[in-house]
């Protein structure tokens, strides 16, 4: 991608993408995230401003990429909801780009919590992720847009997976990754195109469109099914056990006693003509042991 020039003022895109980090922090504005519980988000204009900066920093569109994928890598990871998780190897992840610490060191990031910061060691990771998966998918024979959707397939896998698991990605065998990479991929695109409708709704300048998705996930995976009623004649109540009750009164052996079933729909009935099953709980006559 050329460098970004941002649109006239009044649209809120009038200074150049790369800002200084003082610059950009006192820019942002935060807002309550739709989660509640106190999160809070970035709002849409400030998305695109962090997203413009960092991708214009890390010069990604010498590697294909641009802002777009930046947007939607951080959407993928938290939903731009500032957080802090758990991989699956069990440690702690941060902020906006879920950066573990020892990923954090080794791209210079300081201070993952930080919005500005973390964004933009996002856009360096995409850079190295780009030239990755560039290597990858060279030999493959791809069409020019064929070759953009490959190469997102792996900056994704290249972000999501180990340096061991990924090394066994070859551009062909994608969908022999576990499912929750095939998601990630997925979950970045479906940011990406976010970006482009926000772009096109603040006023932002006009970009080459993205590179239709490739399908890796099963339709299972991604739909959302609408819970559905299931109709079912109800069983016919059960004996669950019986109580027996001794009290006064009456004359002769067993006066004053009682025997009731007690029935899986709550009702107690008398134990005259009653079968209760074998095993039933029963309740002990006052007295016994």
């Amino acid at each position: 991608m050329a460098a970004l020039l941002l649109a006239a003022a009044g649209n809120g895109f009038a200074e150049p993408a790369a800002l200084p980090q003082q610059s950009l922090d006192a820019r942002l504005r935060w807002v309550p995230a739709d989660l509640g519980g106190g999160q809070v988000t970035l709002d849409g204009h400030s998305r695109l401003l962090l997203a413009r900066s960092a991708a214009e920093r890390a010069r990604l569109h010498e590697v294909g990429l641009d802002f777009r994928d930046v947007y939607g890598v951080i959407s993928a990871e938290t939903s731009w909801v500032p957080r802090k998780g758990m991989g699956r190897n069990g440690v702690a992840s941060h902020g906006l780009g879920q950066f573990e610490p020892a990923t954090a060191r080794a791209i210079g990031l300081r201070d993952p919590d930080n919005a500005v910061e973390a964004v933009h060691a996002a856009a360096r990771l995409l850079r190295e992720a780009a030239t990755w998966s560039a290597q990858r998918i060279a030999r493959l024979g791809l069409s020019p847009e064929q070759r953009a959707a490959k190469l997102r397939e792996g900056v994704s896998i290249y972000y999501n997976l180990s340096t061991r698991a990924r090394n066994g990605w070859s551009g062909l065998n994608t969908h022999r990754l576990p499912v929750e990479t095939l998601r990630h991929i997925h979950n970045v695109r479906a940011g990406a195109r976010q970006a482009d409708r926000l772009n096109a709704r603040l006023g932002g300048p006009r970009l080459q469109p993205l590179p239709a998705e490739i399908a890796v996930l099963p339709a299972a995976a991604t739909a959302v099914r609408p819970a559905r009623a299931v109709a079912s004649r109800p069983s016919a109540p059960q004996p669950v056990g019986t109580i027996e009750w001794s009290g006064q009164g009456g004359h002769g052996p067993g006066a004053g006693r009682r025997s009731y079933v007690v029935w899986s729909d709550g009702t107690v009935q008398s134990h005259a003509g009653a079968k209760v099953p074998a095993g039933a709980i029963r309740w002990p006559r006052r007295g016994d042991s």
